[in-house]
């Protein structure tokens, strides 16, 4: 399939030509397909942060020069961040470390009597920070409405005097399905709640507005926003972020401390983002997410999704010509999904067909539950495993051994990083591997001491 003139070229992203050895011999260009993971940095991003380096410094305590540089830099990222969410007036960008960090700093801020409604199919970073809060699970939706109206119901059934909060995703990390976010929005407040958006496999693939999608919060990590690891955003509404504790309590996040006549310390937390900022920031994270927001508006999202669409039916047509593979989906094949796709092979346990596209073909991809276990498990519930061949990860008791291979990519993706794809996965269900693999710490790798009969 040749190119559509319409279709851009890939952003420049770190990594590129990087060769990898095969078990098979000799080296091939890597093929980076795991972007839900952790995307590549983008060079301009790697390249804004090379030229800030030699200025680094402590930021809002310090007077000298690099340090006032610093505070600039990191406030202007704060600014930037805000801009590139199409966030309300009045709305905070705290930086943590990740989606996970942020979703955690959000449930720590939830007020008193709070009731937290959660789909199943979310990732862990989004299910799993409810932990002191009445929490209600809702099974997966199977359409947008369902999931509409599986929460509406929900909603309808508490307690309409409390507080409550919905966490969605934009986009599954799994399926790569987008989800309905506006009209959930809309079901959670009409009944009283407020929403926050799990936007961690989104923000990389699609313009996402606060404003625009009426969340009150969202949150994001740099490192799958083609930002190097460690950075991440909580943004959205003041009010309940302002009334909790800090999330961490230490320097920056304190006004005032002073001791008492009884011995004890009396303290007066900031107001504003930095309540939750304690300790020295991550400038150069904060400078990073705020490089690739730039690089992404610049480089126009019209643009990037018209050519991950070009990708994702290139990947789509070549999967749907090998009738062992089974590509999960919770909304159907026509749901329309950012670049990610996971799916199954039959007679194939998928750890040792994610190692088997590493070690012969020099493609990286994920395999496993992808910390979306109770969502994997749905979608595979019903799928005959074997028990025991390589890689296969241990069950609990009564419960089948379930993986499924997961193949992701985005904006810094060449054309023929999938065909390679494409190409090996014929190949492997047609002709089967060509190298033994053994399991080794959980994980299939390849037998080195002989290759395949």
């Amino acid at each position: 399939m040749s190119v559509p003139t319409a279709v851009s070229a890939p952003l420049p992203v770190l990594g590129r030509e990087v060769t990898v050895p095969l078990v098979t011999g000799g080296e091939v260009a890597y093929a980076a397909l795991d972007y839900a993971a952790s995307a590549p940095a983008l060079q301009r991003v790697w390249d804004d942060v090379a030229a800030y380096a030699p200025y680094y410094g402590s930021v809002h305590r310090g007077a000298g020069y690099l340090s006032q540089l610093s505070t600039d830099l990191f406030e202007n990222a704060r600014r930037t961040v805000a801009e590139f969410l199409d966030c309300r007036e009045g709305d905070q960008v705290v930086f943590t470390r990740s989606t996970t960090d942020s979703l955690n700093l959000l449930a720590a801020a939830l007020p008193a009597d709070c009731q937290v409604f959660v789909f199943e199919t979310e990732h862990h970073a989004a299910l799993l920070p409810w932990r002191d809060v009445d929490v209600t699970f809702l099974d997966a939706p199977r359409t947008h409405g369902e999931a509409v109206a599986t929460l509406e119901r929900a909603l309808a059934d508490r307690d309409p005097h409390g507080p409550a909060l919905v966490c969605v995703t934009g986009a599954s990390n799994v399926t790569g399905e987008l989800w309905p976010v506006r009209e959930l929005a809309a079901a959670a407040h009409a009944h009283g709640a407020r929403i926050v958006l799990d936007a961690a496999q989104l923000a990389p693939h699609h313009p996402v507005s606060v404003t625009g999608l009426d969340v009150d919060w969202v949150a994001f990590s740099g490192h799958k926003l083609y930002a190097p690891f460690g950075s991440g955003v909580l943004a959205g509404r003041a009010d309940w972020l302002g009334a909790a504790e800090p999330y961490l309590a230490g320097g920056g996040a304190s006004r005032r401390v002073a001791r008492r006549a009884d011995g004890g310390v009396d303290v007066e937390w900031h107001q504003g983002a930095a309540r939750h900022e304690a300790g020295s920031p991550n400038v150069i994270g904060a400078y990073a997410i705020a490089s690739a927001c730039k690089a992404l508006t610049e480089a126009g999202f019209e643009t990037l999704v018209a050519r991950e669409r070009h990708l994702i039916e290139k990947v789509r047509e070549g999967l749907a010509e090998v009738p062992e593979v089974r590509v999960l989906s919770l909304f159907g094949d026509d749901a329309p999904r950012v670049g990610v796709l996971s799916f199954v092979v039959e007679g194939w346990n998928s750890s040792h067909f994610a190692a088997a596209l590493s070690a012969e073909y020099g493609i990286g991809v994920r395999d496993g539950l992808f910390c979306a276990h109770p969502l994997v498990r749905t979608l595979l519930g019903s799928d005959p495993e074997t028990q025991g061949e390589c890689g296969a990860p241990e069950a609990a008791p009564g419960e089948k051994s379930l993986n499924a291979v997961r193949v992701s990519f985005g904006a810094g993706t060449p054309d023929e990083h999938v065909e390679r794809f494409v190409t090996a996965v014929r190949e492997l269900v047609r002709d089967g591997a060509r190298w033994n693999y053994r399991t080794e710490g959980g994980r299939c790798v390849p037998d080195t001491s002989a290759a395949a009969a």
